[in-house]
């Protein structure tokens, strides 16, 4: 018997919107590497209500995209409330110590059951209620969107439910979840680092200077500052995975299943009664 719940599929529209959003994501992430060097890149910080501003309706574009090319309906959109609010309220828990932050570990098993699209979403509009929440409204909220939404839809993108199961997906799922943390970290570090220029001359971004160059100055700048966090929230999120992880995607799984996010509504027609008999009643 099957306990898995296949996760919600991409369609063509879906992966049209997903790919546009990742596109904008990389040219607003990596853009100042290869600014030169009479650019003004800190000025460019006051840009992120503009990206903001652009980022809003193109996650309203994936939801819709997803729904039309899977069918599902205002359920699945509650439910992507839910779990928002959820993980918005668990980030306070662990914010400001050490990078334990255990809204990673729900974000990784909710983008492995709802799939790459919904997990995109979530991602993101869990990064903003929880801004939101404590307070961390800023220039670097939608970089943070953006990050955690890549970070969740990965989830989605793993290997199906059907081809890795048991205390192997959660082996998975928690290896994933440790690569993905540092991940976040270093694209994080990326924003803040071409803005504010690093701590001192040694590390700091230099604009015009070859990417190598940055790259090695990029590398001694996140090894000095964020490593420690990086590591914490790795940590905090492989020990819940595969602690808590079998409860929470069992009990993911059972409210997708009873959504039926991936049922159609279907009209059959009345049923005809013969000659000589007595309608249907029911």
């Amino acid at each position: 018997m099957n306990t898995g719940t296949r996760p919600v599929r991409l369609g063509p529209r879906s992966i049209a919107a997903l790919a546009l959003i990742t596109g904008i994501g990389v040219i607003a992430f990596g853009w100042p590497l290869l600014a030169d060097r009479e650019s003004q890149v800190v000025a460019h910080a006051s840009d992120a209500p503009w990206l903001f501003a652009l980022l809003l309706p193109l996650l309203v574009g994936v939801v819709v995209a997803t729904i039309a090319d899977t069918g599902m309906d205002a359920k699945a959109v509650a439910m992507l409330g839910v779990l928002a609010a959820v993980g918005a309220a668990l980030r306070p828990l662990g914010a400001g110590t050490a990078g334990l932050e255990p809204m990673f570990f729900l974000m990784v098993l909710s983008g492995r059951v709802l799939g790459p699209g919904f997990g995109f979403v979530l991602g993101s509009v869990t990064m903003f209620a929880s801004a939101l929440l404590t307070g961390g409204v800023g220039p670097w909220m939608p970089f943070q969107m953006l990050s955690m939404g890549w970070f969740t839809m990965g989830a989605g993108l793993l290997p199906g439910p059907y081809r890795v199961r048991g205390r192997a997906e959660l082996l998975m799922l928690g290896a994933y979840g440790t690569i993905a943390s540092f991940a976040y970290g270093t694209i994080m570090n990326l924003q803040g680092w071409t803005y504010l220029q690093g701590m001192s001359s040694g590390i700091s971004f230099q604009p015009g200077d070859p990417v190598s160059e940055n790259l090695v100055r990029f590398i001694a700048y996140c090894t000095a500052t964020s490593l420690g966090w990086d590591l914490g929230r790795a940590a905090l999120t492989l020990v819940l995975t595969l602690t808590l992880g079998a409860t929470v995607l069992k009990a993911l799984r059972r409210a997708t299943r009873r959504a039926a996010f991936e049922a159609r509504v279907t009209f059959d027609p009345p049923e005809r009664s013969l000659p000589g008999e007595a309608p249907h009643r029911a």
